[in-house]
């Protein structure tokens, strides 16, 4: 699901680092305030999990490929600003070490991926868990997390050659539109959400039992 560099223009990707730039600031500052002594060894095992889950990717029809992120759970707990800060660096290092997505892109994944997916999974939990039991609402929120990044990932990709285009009207960067972009996307991903979906529970369940969330 890493888009790679080569696929969106300027005019896109500009715009989007400006933007993921400040809420990266604004999340560092979460995470000073938020984490201690205490929290910081989850975090860590937590967001090596997640570099681990984004580094295996499998591929699937229509020329991309689908792999969980581990994001939900993160975002679960210790909110989404903190999973925001922590995924997206992630998400940067492995694009310069592993060239999984790519430096111009990688605004758009972070913002798509990090950001987007930590708020819905966050905030579908807390409503959840409400009127459904906790395990269900982590499944949940771990499917929504992917499936949502996946449709913005999916929207972004087919904007490219509505906006980036030669005078002929043939595209410069990424050639296919929404009706390629987001079925090639999002019929993987609504499978791959399962998994994400159980990992999701399944985590939450152990760290829950270990007295390490209490949500």
């Amino acid at each position: 699901m890493h888009i790679p560099d080569g696929f969106i223009p300027p005019i896109i990707y500009i715009p989007a680092y400006v933007v993921d730039v400040g809420l990266l600031v604004h999340g560092f500052k979460k995470i000073k305030q938020n984490l201690n002594e205490n929290t910081l060894p989850i975090l860590s095992v937590l967001s090596a999990l997640s570099f681990v889950l984004m580094s295996i990717s499998f591929p699937v029809f229509g020329g991309t490929s689908v792999h969980i992120t581990g994001v939900a759970i993160l975002s679960i707990t210790f909110g989404y600003w903190v999973s925001f800060f922590s995924t997206s660096l992630i998400l940067f290092l492995q694009a310069v070490l592993f060239g999984e997505g790519g430096i111009t892109s990688f605004p758009i994944n972070s913002l798509a991926i990090s950001f987007l997916g930590s708020l819905s999974a966050y905030l579908t939990f807390r409503i959840l868990k409400n009127f459904l039991k906790e395990e269900v609402s982590c499944f949940l929120s771990g499917w929504v997390s992917i499936n949502l990044s996946a449709l913005v990932v999916a929207l972004i990709l087919g904007l490219v050659p509505v906006v980036a285009h030669d005078n002929s009207g043939n595209p410069l960067y990424f050639p296919f539109s929404w009706d390629i972009t987001i079925p090639a996307l999002m019929l993987p991903h609504f499978l791959v959400g399962i998994v994400e979906g159980l990992y999701t529970a399944s985590v939450y369940k152990i760290l829950k039992s270990k007295g390490f969330v209490d949500v």
